[in-house]
């Protein structure tokens, strides 16, 4: 008899350093070695397979290096001890919405994130914290991550506030670079393959973000740095300059990926001044002109074409010297059949000649975007509408503007059903850009949102007002909870705005907990009564759906997944993406309720019909004994549902 194969109380998320061993061996076989101390890398091969690449682990190499680098990347590495609990009474349309507002420290969170959305996300942007001076709240300095950061968001007694992160320090920069390392190496693992980043960022840390932006993502994978006009000019940022941009750093997934261009504004179809049955457009001459314009540039680009007169018409400047067309002969005649050539006579020197140009047609065009965006709307006008949506208070500092977002968008995720993240939520404009995108195209793009809790301080003029809207509301004072009526007061302008849109306006909310499965840590002072204390291996006070939504994460499925509920012979059974995951996560399964509970999930397994293998999963200390637990898997099995799990 096959018997339910007891996975262990794993408390922790995806564990990134064995699934790099793995990819390695999967790659390169006599890579990985077996030794006293586990498995190993052997170096000597490394060498062999790389050839002329150097390896080395010298100190004198270039890149940026700082005091904790080493352990920043491993901090990205270490497996999270946390899980993300839902929370249906925060959200919108919890049942339809695909859209994600998770509360929690993101370095966690992406870790989480990581079996289920790796390369799934298209577009990724973030304004993560300034390195001003001011209170810096992600410390990443402590051995229970979860525990830390419950404490540093007054979740649990024992709070802390984190001390400045003033230049005075001596780790000015450290601190700063310690907290952006590893989340962006965690982040690189979600981004698609047609995947890009957009970091927005002012002039202290630029070069540093950009060093490690270089060392993560690849030098060959910066795409540019954008200036972008604020509208807002202010003293700092310079010694003796006023500073009226900001600046974006883009980069990604891989060399070739396409950034593509943007609609035009009216003044930039403007210069499209005729129009024919096809549409409107302008005209620019065939002949090359500026750089490599002359003959022996291009010699095959120099060639005779006939006029609509029938004279032949070579490409000649008017200084006189044999020039070049623009293309060769075939694809002017490809030209000519697409209609996109146009012939004109002009005056030249009191006399008509013949020129020809290229068509281009207004429909369908785009303009590829530059590095200075200095036509969007400022700081300013964000600051003045979301006053305008909080009730007339300013609840946020320095919001970016919601057509920024749209831009990058446009730029980065015209695919309409893209996924787009920001872990750095803060006042929740991703969203909100997001809604209005699909709103204006009708897409489908999806939002990711991950924003800590941080605790608002009434006593700070600064916090002041959004601390009392936060009271106004019945709620806890942190930003998050700002975050998320942004986003429901945004998604309620959308509607208003586009009566016709139905698209999805709704998200769920989630938050990072310690997990529900205990990790074993034993009394060696009194074994007997840890082991008597860890039988059931889940936390108490989890609810059903806590657990659920774990078993998601662990088994890399989609946090909005559509998940079914039935009762069957008394019991929660749930099917989870079309039955890709069974679960009955009751706490007592007795000897005789056994057959009918299997015969109940073996017919609705029938009615489900999943694609690939199924896992069903039960709580270990539901069952009465060993022998109601091996008959469940017997009766399963015999039926075609072979991995079965228990917690």
């Amino acid at each position: 008899m096959k018997k339910i194969s007891k996975s262990s109380p794993e408390a922790k998320s995806a564990d990134l350093v064995a699934g790099n061993i793995d990819q390695l061996k999967a790659l390169f076989p006599e890579l990985i070695t077996e030794g006293p101390n586990g498995t190993s890398v052997n170096v000597d091969v490394l060498k062999t397979l790389v050839g002329d690449f150097t390896v080395t682990d010298a100190d004198e190499k270039y890149g940026l290096a700082w005091h904790g680098k080493r352990r920043a990347r491993q901090l990205a590495l270490t497996p999270s001890t946390g899980t993300l609990r839902p929370f249906p009474e925060e959200s919108v349309d919890w049942e339809t919405t695909q859209n994600l507002m998770i509360e929690g420290d993101n370095l966690e969170v992406l870790k989480l994130l990581q079996k289920s959305y790796a390369g799934k996300v298209k577009l990724i942007y973030i304004d993560p914290p300034y390195n001003t001076g001011k209170d810096f709240v992600y410390p990443d300095n402590f051995q229970d991550n979860i525990k830390n950061y419950l404490e540093v968001t007054g979740q649990v007694e024992g709070g802390q506030k984190v001390s400045s992160n003033t230049e005075a320090s001596g780790r000015f920069h450290t601190d700063w670079l310690n907290m952006m390392y590893p989340r962006l190496k965690l982040v690189r693992n979600l981004m698609c393959p047609l995947g890009a980043i957009f970091i927005s960022i002012d002039d202290n840390e630029l070069a540093n973000l950009k060093a490690i932006c270089d060392d993560i993502f690849g030098q060959e994978c910066y795409a540019g740095c954008v200036a972008r006009v604020t509208g807002t000019p202010t003293g700092g940022g310079f010694r003796a300059l006023v500073n009226e941009t900001d600046n974006i750093l883009i980069y990604l997934r891989h060399p070739d990926v396409e950034i593509h261009g943007v609609e035009f504004t009216d003044e930039d179809a403007a210069i499209y001044d005729k129009e024919d049955a096809n549409g409107k457009y302008l005209t620019r001459s065939l002949r090359r002109t500026g750089g490599e314009d002359r003959r022996e540039d291009r010699p095959s680009m120099y060639y005779a074409l006939t006029a609509p007169d029938g004279q032949q018409i070579f490409p000649v400047s008017p200084a006189g010297y044999d020039s070049r067309w623009i293309c060769g002969k075939e694809r002017y005649k490809e030209m000519v059949s697409a209609g996109l050539i146009e012939w004109q006579k002009v005056t030249r020197d009191g006399r008509e000649v013949w020129q020809v140009y290229q068509k281009f047609y207004l429909e369908g065009r785009l303009k590829q975007p530059s590095n200075l965006w200095s036509e969007l709307e400022g700081n300013k006008k964000a600051t003045r509408e979301l006053k305008t949506l909080f009730d007339g208070e300013k609840v946020f500092s320095f919001p970016k503007p919601v057509g920024l977002i749209r831009h990058i968008i446009e730029m980065a995720a015209n695919d309409k059903s893209a996924i787009i993240l920001d872990f750095f939520a803060g006042s929740g404009t991703t969203a909100h850009a997001v809604m209005s995108q699909n709103a204006l195209d009708n897409g489908s793009r999806r939002f990711i949102l991950a924003q800590l809790p941080e605790l608002l301080d009434p006593t700070n003029n600064d916090q002041k007002a959004a601390a009392d809207f936060c009271d106004k509301l019945g709620k806890p004072r942190t930003i998050a909870e700002l975050t998320k009526e942004r986003l429901r007061r945004a998604a309620a302008k959308v509607k208003v705005d586009n009566p016709l849109f139905s698209g999805d306006t709704g998200f769920r909310v989630f938050k990072l907990d310690h997990s529900n499965i205990r990790a074993w840590n034993p009394n060696p002072a009194d074994l007997e009564v840890t082991l008597f204390e860890h039988q059931d291996h889940l936390v108490e006070g989890r609810s059903e759906t806590d657990v659920l939504y774990e078993l998601l994460l662990k088994l890399g499925l989609d946090l909005c997944v559509p998940i079914e509920r039935r009762v069957i012979a008394g019991f929660n059974v749930h099917s989870v993406g079309g039955g890709v995951l069974m679960a009955c996560l009751s706490q007592q399964i007795s000897r005789d309720a056994v057959e009918s509970l299997a015969q109940g999930i073996i017919e609705w397994h029938k009615e489900l019909t999943p694609v690939g293998d199924t896992t069903c999963v039960f709580r270990d200390s539901a069952f009465a004994d060993d022998v109601a637990k091996t008959n469940l898997a017997a009766i399963l099995e015999q039926n075609g549902i072979q991995n079965i799990r228990s917690l």
